[in-house]
């Protein structure tokens, strides 16, 4: 069923981080997603796109500004908010004492899904990125490229409302990467998965979303359709 509320609302958003002389990494950023919409987040390194997401995932608290999902205050309705909203960033750490088995069901556990489901979400989501071989195996064994995918799955395990994606093609060859877009894409459509999606990757923003917001030194630059 699609959401009658707006999915997520930025309004004004700012974070200084402490110095000599302070800086601002992200100023005076507002935006809406639309329910199922892909939006992109897109700029150079440095521009402000990952501390948006931090600050998306209660991670990082804004120094001005407000954020609500669902017309709810971020802030005041954080865990009801959270077991609705699924991240994931080539950046991320796992564990990587856990095998990649315990890894999927440590995080079906924290959105209370039953065993039954969490097993067979993973293990379709594991075959669908080719990874279902690597069940066994601790984080720690798996390759970049591996532990990005591994990333993708535990996002998508819950079937959230809104995914945060980060980044998540940085660690990928040509070829993954193009499957990742394409199970974003299919999300969308098959789940009404509302996503915003990071990237310094213009050719990538263009192909997936729907629309695009270009980040420069914290600011909007533009926004527009791709």
């Amino acid at each position: 069923m699609a959401d009658t509320l707006c999915p997520l609302e930025v309004r004004g958003i700012k974070k200084i981080f402490p110095g000599k002389p302070p800086f601002t990494a992200v100023d005076n950023v507002s935006f809406k997603l639309a329910p199922g919409e892909i939006l992109g987040l897109l700029g150079p390194n440095g521009a402000g796109k990952t501390t948006i997401i931090r600050m998306l995932i209660s991670v990082l608290k804004p120094n001005a500004g407000a954020i609500t999902y669902f017309g709810k205050n971020l802030t005041d309705h954080r865990s009801e908010i959270l077991q609705q909203v699924a991240f994931a960033s080539t950046y991320t750490h796992l564990p990587l004492f856990l095998t990649v088995a315990e890894n999927l069901d440590v995080h079906g556990r924290l959105y209370g899904m039953p065993l039954a489901q969490r097993r067979t979400r993973a293990e379709e989501l594991l075959a669908c990125f080719g990874i279902a071989h690597t069940q066994k195996q601790r984080a720690s064994q798996l390759s970049a490229g591996q532990r990005t995918r591994l990333m993708l799955v535990k996002a998508f395990m819950p079937a959230p409302r809104i995914a945060l994606l980060d980044e998540p093609t940085a660690a990928l060859d040509p070829e993954m990467a193009e499957e990742v877009r394409n199970f974003v894409s299919r999300q969308r459509t098959e789940d009404g998965t509302t996503i915003l999606f990071t990237s310094h990757n213009m050719r990538e923003v263009s192909q997936l979303c729907d629309r695009v917001i270009f980040l420069k030194n914290g600011k909007i630059a533009a926004e527009d359709t791709p």
